[in-house]
């Protein structure tokens, strides 16, 4: 049987959306930590791991003393900031790539994300010769949604792991969920069955 090209996106793994970061996301750290066991568990059956990571230098209109939550956030993932680093339980050693999103704009996708280099992330899959995409990481509701919406709109098998993602809200998570579904993304366990 001919081996699948897959790849894994770990999305937006930072310490700023964990628990003690300015945008905390509740089980952010609890999702990194399964992130890292999946990825010990699981790295060799992937051609390529890409993370993302917000990486705000002048952000227009994205930050906000008095934000709404829903297009303006409390300051977060300033480049070079100890709140854009991956988070410590976050084994970075799996990690074959990274793309940086949003450095002057609001970027919720990590397909507008793109790698030191300026490769952006859809010519660092193609490159790669990508045919499947499993996606983890935070939140849900946000940059998960529009990653994963990304995914398949470039055509790309999409699979979201239930347990290894983190979302702001509950109601809008399993609604980002279902639209994921509606959109003919999976949704599975990466470790429930292991």
């Amino acid at each position: 049987m001919e081996r699948i090209n897959r790849a894994l996106m770990v999305i937006d793994v930072q310490n700023d959306f964990c628990e003690g970061g300015s945008l905390a996301v509740e089980g952010g750290v609890a999702v990194a930590q399964r992130i890292t066991q999946h990825m010990r568990r699981n790295a060799h059956i992937y051609d390529l791991i890409v993370a993302s990571k917000d990486h705000h230098i002048r952000p227009q209109g994205h930050f906000s003393k008095h934000p709404d939550f829903v297009t303006t956030w409390p300051v977060h993932c300033v480049a070079g900031t100890p709140g854009s680093e991956f988070h410590p339980t976050l084994d970075q050693s799996f990690i074959d790539m990274v793309v940086f999103k949003g450095e002057y704009d609001a970027a919720y996708s990590m397909f507008e994300g793109k790698t030191e280099s300026g490769e952006a992330l859809i010519q660092l899959l193609e490159r790669r010769e990508i045919e499947v995409i499993e996606i983890c990481g935070i939140a849900t509701d946000y940059c998960v949604l529009q990653s994963g919406i990304s995914s398949l709109d470039y055509g790309f098998p999409t699979t979201v792991f239930l347990d290894l993602v983190a979302g702001v809200s509950p109601e809008d998570s399993a609604d980002a969920l279902e639209e994921l579904q509606s959109r003919g993304a999976n949704l599975d366990y990466a470790l429930e069955s292991q």
